[in-house]
């Protein structure tokens, strides 16, 4: 088989895994089996594209086996994905048993495809291998314990008990909830899954599809009864008319999601945000805090806290709603009424009302046109935002995030351009933050733009902490990485103050973590500087420099550029000698790379005496400096006999590990 024949064939898998990765609308009985398999499909990407772009010579009818064998499990995979987004919900609660073993075949499949795959031939880094590895491992815990299963067997058995009389409202509303069929769309789009089912049947649905029929009827029956005025609203949503307004109920103005409390579905009358950034009606919030839940009930993230925050922001635009549409606006909540155990703990670490004035004041400022009261209010933010997390809650939703981005292009004012960025790296601290910002048009562009160009070195290397904050996000990796800022980076890497050089090597090291953005960093010229940062220990940066080097090294490019840099490998046989337990393992994962590469480097090696430092860390070295060791020694082996040459004590030293 030709090398293109490979590289194809991995591209085409590449894609596929993309396709299904920006599947999201799974069907909710069946979003978690959806999203596992998914994820799990996603870890292989790097892998796939190392076998891609790699050009060593290997056995190609073996790794064109596998592929075509990972092939066909990946298009079992999409069939099966793509067939629960469009299916009837009701069938996948119904029929739970045929789907979830659909999940187990196509997990069978994967599992078994992976293990074909001749990795000792393939040249890819370690790490890669152990994430396949990992995937192997859930796949294979998944099969020995029987599956994953429809864990929700209330679901299940109210969906039944629908089949017979019953008519009991808890159970129908329950399932309705569940199956979100809770408003005109919903329930249209299940009506329009069972008809393609019975299109599909070719006229002849059968008895079970019927049922499905029957009970989908009961639902929209329900839904419709209990909320009669029902168009796109969830059920029991009313908007709140002025009783003195005569206005006809079928064209009352249907409330924004995000105006609506996610726990009673209805119109927000005091907005309040909770740790994880969430907001809620503050009654809603309240029970079910006081009901020792201690997780934010729509993303299921750990809350920090249970103090919440007044949503200002949030409870103008319904206001402004309201009037608009003409709704009765929602009524401002005294303080005063509020439990004593809210207002203590509102005390010791929400902001008061003064607090969100001068944040309010300070959002008029950055939005001013003049550089004084920009400055000013940029600096403000910053240090309001570097104080705590309920803080950062409130700037972002207050609005200040585009107004800051917005600053860093627009301004040509050094302090004013170092306190936005700045403002941004502290909200940045808040997880729900990073993606506001990397969403907010023009921010990771802006932020670039201050690192390359920026007036004041504190500027330029917050920026750098800011793009590694926010890359700790795998999505964001890929989109910091082609907005340009890895030359800039490597700009900063060499020319920087020290602390500069911490901010944008560890930067470089969270970015080149997503294959994609190796090759850039290569291309940028960041192994020469990361060469000559081994040797300048005076710089106090080996260890950031040889960490970034090895996963370069596991790159097709990187690998050429490593080894025709000067002095590469005594520079690493050194550091295997007498350097940290952690730059040893680091600096043979870079040698093994080298060598894979060419059989020089084996020569070059060899002459520096590595054999016995070899043998000494595969006897004594960490985990990985143990492998590390071992994958080297038998590439000497390999080699030795290859030539065919008297030994020169390659295979005595083996022997003894």
């Amino acid at each position: 088989m030709a090398k293109s024949e490979k590289a194809e064939l991995a591209q085409t898998l590449i894609e596929s895994v993309n396709e299904i990765a920006s599947i999201s609308d799974y069907r909710t009985p069946m979003k978690k089996h959806c999203g596992n398999l998914s994820r799990r499909l996603k870890l292989l990407l790097p892998m796939l594209e190392e076998i891609r772009d790699c050009k060593a010579p290997i056995p190609e009818e073996l790794v064109m086996k596998a592929l075509l064998s990972l092939k066909e499990s990946i298009v079992h995979a999409k069939d099966l994905l793509t067939f629960v987004c469009q299916v009837s919900k009701i069938y996948l609660v119904l029929e739970r048993d045929k789907v979830m073993l659909r999940f187990q075949k196509v997990t069978a499949l994967l599992e078994q495809a992976l293990t074909e795959i001749p990795y000792e031939n393939l040249e890819i880094s370690d790490e890669l291998q152990e994430q396949v590895e990992l995937v192997q491992i859930q796949l294979r815990r998944s099969i020995e314990k029987g599956g994953d299963t429809f864990d929700d067997d209330e679901l299940y058995k109210d969906v039944l008990s629908l089949y017979g009389t019953v008519t009991d409202s808890e159970i129908l509303r329950r399932v309705a909830k569940k199956l979100q069929l809770m408003t005109i769309s919903d329930l249209t789009q299940e009506s329009l899954a069972l008809l393609e089912m019975v299109s599909s049947s070719d006229g002849d649905p059968g008895e079970s599809f019927e049922k499905m029929s029957m009970v989908l009827k009961r639902i929209k029956d329900f839904v419709q009864t209990d909320n009669p005025n029902l168009n796109d609203a969830p059920m029991k949503q009313r908007s709140p008319l002025s009783k003195s307004q005569d206005i006809d109920q079928s064209i009352i103005a249907i409330p924004p999601e995000d105006f609506r409390c996610p726990i009673s579905l209805e119109l927000m009358n005091d907005p309040v945000i909770v740790s994880s950034g969430q907001t809620y009606e503050r009654e809603c919030i309240k029970k079910w805090l006081e009901g020792g839940h201690l997780t934010c009930p729509k993303t299921q993230e750990t809350l920090t806290s249970d103090t919440v925050t007044p949503n200002y922001a949030i409870r103008s635009l319904i206001a402004q709603w309201c009037e608009s549409n003409g709704v009765e606006a929602p009524k401002r909540v005294n303080n005063s009424q509020q439990s004593s155990k809210a207002s203590a703990s509102s005390s010791s670490s929400t902001p008061p009302t003064d607090e969100q004035s001068k944040i309010e004041e300070l959002l008029h400022k950055l939005a001013s046109q003049r550089t004084e009261e920009q400055r000013f209010a940029a600096g403000e933010i910053r240090l309001l935002a570097k104080q705590n997390n309920q803080n950062r809650v409130v700037i972002a939703a207050s609005g200040a995030i585009p107004l800051l981005v917005n600053l860093l292009t627009v301004s040509d004012d050094p302090q004013t351009q170092e306190h936005a960025v700045t403002s941004l790296l502290n909200l940045s601290i808040l997880q729900e933050n990073k993606g506001r910002i990397v969403s907010t048009f023009g921010a990771v562009s802006g932020i670039v733009h201050v690192l390359q160009r920026g007036s004041s070195m504190e500027g330029r290397e917050n920026a750098a902490a800011t793009l590694f904050s926010l890359s700790v996000i795998d999505e964001n990796k890929v989109t910091i990485g082609a907005a340009g800022a890895i030359p800039p980076l490597v700009t900063l890497l060499s020319e920087g103050s020290r602390r500069g050089k911490k901010d944008a090597a560890t930067a470089l090291f969270n970015l080149c973590i997503f294959q994609g953005n190796k090759g850039r960093a290569v291309r940028s010229g960041l192994v020469p500087v990361l060469m000559r940062l081994l040797t300048e220990p005076e710089s106090r940066m080996v260890d950031e420099a040889l960490a970034i080097l090895a996963m370069l090294s596991s790159h097709p490019e990187g690998k050429m550029v490593v080894g025709a840099a000067d002095d590469a490998v005594p520079v690493l046989v050194g550091l295997i000698r007498s350097g940290s337990p952690r730059n040893k393992e680091n600096a043979a994962a870079v040698l093994e790379h080298l060598c894979s590469w060419s059989q020089e480097h084996l020569v070059e090696a060899d002459k520096l005496g590595v054999l016995s430092l070899l043998i000494e860390m595969a006897e004594n070295g960490t985990d990985r400096g143990k492998r590390k060791a071992a994958q080297l020694l038998n590439r000497f082996s390999r080699f030795k006999d290859q030539q065919k040459q008297p030994g020169c004590g390659v295979e005595d030293l083996i022997s003894v590990i």
